[in-house]
């Protein structure tokens, strides 16, 4: 059967045949060339900003700026100044003109991930843009017009939101004239051995593997896997396997042992049906459990990917995080304890950068901003 998504599939990078993808292709399709403001809902991992991507790759502003921001992770107090900018002496600190996000995307698209966790000020202001194509710089006194497609992303339940006085029912109303619903990946398992096959070649690609594949049972074993972490979660583990397996065919073994390893073999939470901040927790602390048993093995072949990019789709070299094994000596400790250790040690190696820190540690930066917070770091 020909799929008559497949090259636009190959173009914007989503990949998968399930009925639920083909619907999201077919939206993306359809709404691309418009101006309209798209509302994107999934869970963390699904894949919102590559959606977001796709849509404006295909649009007409595709040769214009895509400028992305994780509403989340930045702080209440200057998030209005990080969109809408602000004027010289606006506030202590504010030494002159700042042109914020929604200007350098003129002509373009901007992308608000998070927006759920937007204050409800600034969701004001976001609906005067929204409705009139302008805003004032915080401070200014003249509005500034810009041309702006807007597309935002949420993990949460709007309507729960606006019910709970959480979440304007105007801003509501104007985001979800267009909806699209990323669906876990625990509900489109079919698609599995086709982005295993595809994260494999792409990842084979660039680091020039000789790759064997994936045996039909490891495959089977990783359709009954649910994957908290979604597509991210799978990436992640496919190009594991790739490095550890050293281009030899990965079996059932070793999906079996590294995924119970994963979950509960080791007395470790499992993560199914749990809320998202509490998977990326625990599957902070299972991943640095998996790096700690293949120590030795991840370094030896990290060295031969020092000349690598970091890519947004690619984790920090663990050998930026890991200078010795006694830094990441495993210790009797609580799950909490733990935690705090391996953000405190990660912010350290990459010199306080949040944006470097929540990469490597596959969890998004306003989930790490709270747990600097949490812990006092």
């Amino acid at each position: 059967m020909t799929d008559k998504y497949s090259d636009i599939k190959n173009a914007i990078g989503i990949f998968g045949n399930s009925p639920e993808i083909e619907e999201i292709i077919r939206i993306i399709e359809t709404v691309a060339p418009t101006d309209l403001s798209v509302l994107i809902i999934g869970e963390s991992g699904t894949g919102k900003e590559l959606v977001a991507r796709a849509i404006h790759n295909v649009s007409k502003r595709r040769d214009k700026p895509l400028i992305s921001v994780n509403t989340g992770a930045i702080p209440e107090g200057i998030l209005e100044s990080e969109l809408f900018g602000h004027e010289k002496g606006s506030f202590t600190g504010a030494v002159g003109l700042k042109k914020g996000y929604f200007e350098a995307a003129d002509g373009g698209t901007i992308f608000l991930d998070e927006i759920g966790e937007m204050a409800l000020n600034t969701q004001v202001k976001l609906l005067r843009v929204l409705e009139e194509s302008e805003f004032m710089r915080v401070g200014g006194t003249e509005s500034i017009r810009v041309n702006v497609r807007m597309i935002a992303a949420t993990n949460k339940n709007l309507e729960v939101a606006v019910k709970n006085g959480e979440f304007r029912q105007d801003l509501y109303f104007r985001l979800k004239a267009i909806k699209i619903e990323l669906p876990p990946l625990r509900r489109r398992k079919d698609d599995i051995p086709i982005l295993v096959s595809t994260f494999a070649s792409q990842f084979s690609e660039q680091e020039n593997y000789q790759f064997k594949g994936f045996s039909p049972d490891a495959l089977q074993l990783m359709k009954e896997y649910d994957w908290p972490g979604n597509v991210r979660e799978l990436r992640n583990f496919v190009e594991t396997a790739l490095i550890l397996n050293k281009g030899d065919i990965v079996n059932s073994s070793f999906v079996n042992t590294n995924l119970n390893i994963r979950s509960d073999s080791r007395n470790l939470p499992v993560p199914l049906n749990r809320p998202h901040d509490q998977a990326e927790r625990e599957l902070i602390y299972r991943t640095l459990w998996a790096l700690k048993l293949d120590i030795d093995e991840i370094k030896h072949m990290l060295e031969e990917m020092q000349s690598r990019a970091n890519t947004e789709n690619f984790t920090m070299p663990a050998d930026e995080i890991i200078k010795n094994d006694e830094e990441f000596e495993l210790k009797p400790t609580t799950l909490a304890a733990m935690e705090r250790d391996m953000i405190k040690q990660t912010l350290q190696k990459f010199a306080g950068s949040r944006r470097k820190t929540a990469r490597a540690l596959q969890i998004s930066e306003r989930t790490l901003y709270r747990k600097i917070k949490e812990y006092g770091l």
